[in-house]
């Protein structure tokens, strides 16, 4: 199978501190790779370099066989950034901000009838038809999550890449989002998901790549987790251990 993603020797920074310290991913069509380690690791700074939103200070990134230098079909890629929000301050309706999800295949900016079509059935996929015309800022943190993924299915991606899909997800809407994938994966999508752990979605996973201070420690079958904190190189710190600082995220 030919490889879709193929990160090679990456190396990438964050101010003067290194993230990445050389690190090797490929992902090839059809695949279901997770993106798996502990706060720090590196494991956002990976899926943003490949994307080209955090510059590499060595190695290289390829998407489709293309340089990411020279690659331009964003359309055959979904990208599902970390929940933040998706209407970025503006107010907006569902339907709004997943149609702009579309605009990538969309000729001259205007939606034509099949693209409305496909807006409609992203929606649908997420579980979110009875939402439509709602405003993005009321809806809750699970079917926010949702909106950012429907805005991704929108454009019919060949590629989903998902930061943390189940972040601060309740669990109906998780395993709303984990049929959508698994829709999405038996219509022959490779799937690029960044996760703390593998919960709903393990048994979509093909292979697991554990990210440990910027380098690749295991790459090849999910660990078998023994309770929800036992996966290699795990060294989350909760907000009940309060002899101990909480970290913030920012360098995952």
């Amino acid at each position: 199978m030919e490889p879709v993603i193929s990160l090679r020797g990456a190396t990438a920074a964050l101010g003067s501190r290194p993230v990445l310290r050389g690190i090797d991913l490929t992902v090839r069509r059809g695949e279901v790779v997770a993106l798996l380690g502990a706060n720090g690791s590196g494991k956002s700074t990976a899926v943003r370099s490949v994307i080209g939103r955090v510059p590499l200070t060595g190695g290289s990134v390829e998407l489709f066989g293309t340089e990411l230098k020279r690659f331009r079909s964003w359309a055959r890629i979904g990208y599902v950034p970390q929940r933040t929000t998706a209407a970025s301050g503006v107010p907006a309706t569902v339907r709004e901000v997943v149609a702009a999800g579309r605009l990538s295949r969309a000729r001259l900016g205007r939606l034509s009838r099949a693209d409305k079509a496909a807006v409609t059935r992203a929606i649908e996929l997420v579980g979110l038809a009875d939402r439509t015309g709602d405003a993005v800022g009321a809806l809750s943190g699970g079917q926010h999550q949702r909106v950012l993924i429907a805005r991704a299915l929108a454009a019919e991606p060949e590629l989903l890449i998902m930061d943390e899909p189940m972040a601060g997800v309740d669990l109906a809407s998780q395993g709303i989002l984990a049929d959508t994938l698994r829709a999405q994966v038996a219509a022959g999508a490779t799937v690029l998901l960044v996760l703390h752990e593998l919960g709903p979605l393990e048994p979509l996973i093909d292979r697991a790549v554990v990210l440990r201070d910027g380098c690749v420690t295991h790459d090849g079958p999910p660990p078998k987790a023994v309770g929800q904190h036992a996966l290699p190189g795990h060294d989350h710190v909760h907000p009940h251990a309060a002899d101990e600082p909480l970290r913030t995220g920012l360098l995952t």
